[in-house]
């Protein structure tokens, strides 16, 4: 792909001339950003509609409102982020002063996902704009009109030499990954991710993968159930469940179980009414191939609650599947769409060590009013990031660094983290001239070694 490499060499240019690291022009390039967003809202809303027919509101809930949050903190804070940071000088380098500078990798290549196009493409970009970067960004060809509408906007407002938006499927990604980029930041599957991977390490780039995994959410005997069944309805069935973070299955405690079912038939009605392909705040599955792998995990299960399909809306009802194994079809894969299995447990130590023997999830919540119970459940554990009595929600504090852990993705963003993601640390050691330890020169000696043992250690 010719193009590719030419845009990637005019960036390479452009970053070299130190453009891009200027304080002010990050400011500038972050506020036009958030300026093209919030002027060309409507076609955003048209856009994610024509791919998901999602509503206006969950669009700016889950996508714009999360970025523009994002793109004011770093406004905000930019400055402070990337003033070099002094640490303690060890006595073996005195006399001497240390400092980490936050320099800019280069070129980066970002690679979004389709299930919350925007929030998934252009919040890395966010980042790679605060830390001093130049970016080539892929959008997921599978949500077709927000890639286009992402591609135009992006690119009829910055210079390619400074970031340009590439479209297509797998010759695109494959074309991309081909050139030698100065970091990657990939979102999408742990199948996929390895893939990245693999080409990154050709030329021993460094990358951070956003990936996925079944992440639990686990309801004990003494959480507030009303409330719980509330949350993890709205996390769960938000985006119609294509949502990396939502909650992939249930684990109840039995002594709850079927109170717990009617509360959570309860908020789904009152969420989406007796019909929810007809509720404006349910949301299409993306496309035919992820309908039928749905409707195959679906005719797999014991449907409790809900199973309706229409494959020419590609609409999915909430369903609830229940009673479940671990065992079963439907636990063998991340779900990604609004099938809700439920596990029963009569103890944490019923469920802990097959926790702890399964792939470490993206997330985890857990719902119970003992800090007893939710402390073992986070010291026990590994996943990526979680809530106690909530859903989702931790991805929308640009506070709290966001990623994964082993299958479910490498590194972290959000906020600052976002920034040191996309800034390589570089150690600076400044030695004093008016005195020069002789310990460290020969001719050497048991005294010197002595000496130095007692500095070193």
């Amino acid at each position: 792909m010719n193009e590719i490499h030419q845009i990637l060499k005019l960036q390479d240019e452009f970053f070299k001339s130190n453009k891009s690291k200027n304080l002010d022009f990050r400011i500038s390039q972050l506020k036009k950003l958030k300026t093209l967003l919030k002027t060309n809202e409507k076609s955003l809303f048209k856009a994610i509609f024509m791919d998901f027919r999602k509503s206006e509101f969950e669009t700016y809930e889950t996508e714009l409102a999360v970025l523009y949050g994002e793109i004011n903190t770093a406004i905000k804070k930019i400055k402070t982020w990337s003033k070099p940071k002094k640490v303690k000088t060890n006595l073996a380098n005195f006399p001497g002063r240390s400092y980490i500078f936050l320099e800019p990798y280069g070129n980066t290549l970002v690679i979004g996902a389709w299930n919350y196009p925007f929030l998934l493409s252009l919040s890395p970009l966010v980042s790679a704009i605060a830390a001093g970067n130049t970016v080539i960004l892929k959008p997921s060809e599978i949500s077709i009109n927000s890639s286009h509408v992402m591609a135009n906007l992006l690119n009829e407002t910055f210079a390619a030499e400074y970031i340009h938006v590439f479209e297509g499927g797998v010759e695109i990604s494959t074309a991309l990954l081909d050139e030698r980029w100065n970091y990657i930041f990939f979102t999408g599957s742990p199948q996929v991710g390895k893939i990245v991977y693999q080409a990154a390490a050709k030329n021993i780039t460094p990358v951070t993968l956003e990936l996925g995994g079944k992440s639990p959410a686990i309801v004990f005997e003494d959480a507030n159930l009303k409330m719980a069944a509330k949350r993890i309805c709205w996390g769960k069935f938000l985006n119609a469940g294509q949502t990396c973070i939502a909650p992939d299955y249930l684990l109840v405690s039995t002594k709850i179980k079927d109170n717990f079912l009617e509360l959570l038939i309860s908020e789904i009605k009152n969420n989406y009414g007796e019909n929810p392909s007809k509720s404006d705040a349910f949301t299409s599955i993306i496309n035919n191939k992820n309908f039928e792998r749905l409707r195959l995990l679906l005719n797999s299960g014991n449907i409790f609650y809900g199973g309706n399909i229409d494959k020419d809306d590609s609409f999915i009802a909430p369903t609830i599947i229940c009673p479940t194994t671990f065992d079963d079809e439907i636990m063998q894969q991340e779900i990604f769409g609004p099938l809700l299995p439920i596990i029963e447990f009569e103890s944490e130590e019923d469920f802990i060590p097959i926790l702890k023997d399964r792939e470490k999830p993206l997330a985890l919540y857990v719902f119970t009013n003992l800090k007893t119970k939710y402390q073992k459940i986070i010291d026990e554990l590994s996943f990526g990031g979680g809530v106690i009595n909530d859903t989702v929600v931790h991805f929308a504090n640009p506070m709290l660094p966001f990623g994964g852990v082993g299958n479910s993705g490498i590194g972290s963003y959000h906020g600052v983290d976002g920034f040191k993601t996309f800034s390589h640390k570089k150690s600076i050691l400044k030695k004093g001239r008016w005195f020069d330890p002789f310990v460290k020169y020969p001719p050497y000696s048991d005294f010197k070694k002595k000496l130095l043992s007692w500095i070193l250690e």
